[in-house]
């Protein structure tokens, strides 16, 4: 081999252990504030999926943000190390479902686990007559949760009360429905793709159309698609998840933390303002928006944290992902 093959080949060695360096860095990096999308199945509880999947990441500190239904399956996101100072924004996101109804039968939870408290005749429903009822719960609507639910009342979880027999009265909550498209109807199973504001409980929305309908329903499935700007394209089963045969490699389907804030605006601080941000002092700088949160970044384009505009006009720092 000549000498400037040689050199050839010590710079693809240098460059190559730099790329790992790099990787390495970034995954330690998730590894202490990361965001795993979860593509949960319909065959255990929120929490337990959390606990297989902070298992298989090798992750000590892990928390989802907003349970699915047993029964449901979809987008869960998990808040890696430092990222669960984040987990609050994503509760109060907005979401999406694929939602099918069983319309005929109504149970006593809303879905298929519960016991069937009535049946009831399905009448004939033409295209027009669906989307015209559907139509009738887009916008703002007040809608009273389940006693199925995880509410508190009086320091006691509904679903506890309700599982005593016992019924308590429910205050009606506004929520909104961005839209809902009705994907399909056959056999008196309705399916309909849902996008809603945070609060909303499917399984009584479910219950609502199908008694306007006449007839009654409950949710007969349910996936969620998306939780604000995250959707399942990203997200991992915890089977494809355990098919990965190293813990290192399992870490490259952890995304950035600022992902799960992608739809926020953002700003890019000088080595000066950084300083003080990382201090917790707020800074002025031209071009701010006049209110609102903000992902903030160092002039290396880091992610330092997230920000608000005070009422002096200032980047105030809220939560930071530094020192």
């Amino acid at each position: 081999m000549s000498h400037n093959q040689l050199h050839t080949a010590s710079e693809c060695l240098v460059g190559a252990e730099r790329e790992i360096q790099q990787l390495s860095s970034a995954l330690e990096l998730r590894q202490k504030q990361g965001l795993f999308l979860l593509d949960k199945t319909p065959d255990m509880s929120s929490n337990m999926a959390l606990q297989k999947a902070k298992r298989l990441l090798g992750v000590r500190k892990a928390g989802h943000t907003g349970s699915l239904d047993p029964l449901a399956s979809g987008l869960l996101p998990i808040c890696i190390g430092r990222a669960t100072r984040l987990s609050s924004f994503l509760l109060n996101h907005d979401k999406r479902y694929i939602v099918e109804i069983r319309l005929g039968v109504t149970t006593e939870t809303g879905d298929a686990e519960g016991a069937v408290v009535n049946e009831q005749p399905v009448p004939e429903l033409p295209t027009t007559l669906l989307n015209q009822t559907l139509a009738s719960f887009v916008g703002e609507i007040e809608q009273v949760p389940p006693m199925y639910s995880a509410l508190k009342y009086k320091g006691k979880r509904l679903y506890e009360l309700a599982r005593q027999g016992i019924n308590v009265e429910r205050k009606a909550r506004l929520i909104k429905i961005y839209q809902i498209t009705l994907l399909g109807y056959d056999d008196h199973h309705l399916r309909l793709d849902v996008s809603c504001s945070k609060g909303t409980y499917i399984r009584t929305l479910a219950e609502d159309i199908g008694n306007q309908l006449g007839c009654g329903g409950h949710v007969a499935s349910l996936r969620r698609t998306e939780v604000g700007g995250l959707n399942l394209e990203s997200a991992w089963t915890l089977e494809q998840l355990q098919a990965i045969d190293s813990r290192l490699s399992r870490m490259q389907c952890v995304l950035d933390a600022d992902e799960m804030l992608s739809d926020w605006p953002s700003v890019q601080l000088t080595q000066e303002l950084a300083f003080y941000i990382n201090r917790g002092q707020a800074v002025w700088m031209p071009k701010l928006p006049a209110s609102g949160w903000l992902r903030i970044y160092s002039k290396d384009n880091q992610f330092i944290g997230i920000g608000e505009i005070a009422a002096d006009g200032k980047l105030a720092p809220r939560r930071l992902f530094t020192g």
